[in-house]
């Protein structure tokens, strides 16, 4: 396997406590231009760094999910995620619990997400082994049926 490439983010100032946020061109050559976002300190014109740290922890086992359950052949049309972080009182504020809930819309057997988000936890998510150990990650999901099958794996 190849190894992974490094993590390069370019942020640029744009006064206040705001920068534009910008993935190297070089990493997407066929793109006409860098994915960029706006960090912002106040959350007010694009996430704060801790509010882009939840996305990132969200979307990386949302990912996951996703994928494992595709992988193991389970139909389910619609997957959505909602990440509430409990931050420390004094500085640096940091987050010391994330609650994140799962709602699944398909015909999933719920041990298959379970598996799905024991598996993401304990060995896929780069994100949230990226992060102190002592941070409280409680994962919850509800599955509601339904017979639909646009996210059916091929």
């Amino acid at each position: 396997m190849a190894p992974k490439l490094p993590t390069v983010a370019d942020l640029v100032w744009l006064g206040d406590l705001k920068f534009a946020a910008t993935l190297p061109r070089e990493r997407l050559p066929d793109a006409t231009s860098a994915p960029r976002i706006i960090i912002d300190s106040a959350g007010l014109e694009g996430p704060s760094p801790v509010e882009a740290l939840g996305l990132a922890l969200a979307g990386c086992l949302s990912i996951d999910l996703v994928h494992i359950l595709h992988r193991g052949r389970h139909a389910f049309h619609a997957m959505r995620s909602r990440l509430v972080g409990a931050r420390a009182p004094d500085d640096p504020h940091r987050l010391v619990a994330v609650s994140l809930h799962f709602v699944v819309e398909g015909n999933v057997p719920p041990d298959a997400v379970q598996r799905a988000l024991q598996l993401s936890r304990e060995k896929y998510c780069s994100v949230w082994h990226s992060l102190r150990p002592d941070i409280s990650l409680d994962l919850t999901f509800d599955i509601v049926p339904g017979s639909e099958s646009a996210g059916t794996p091929s």
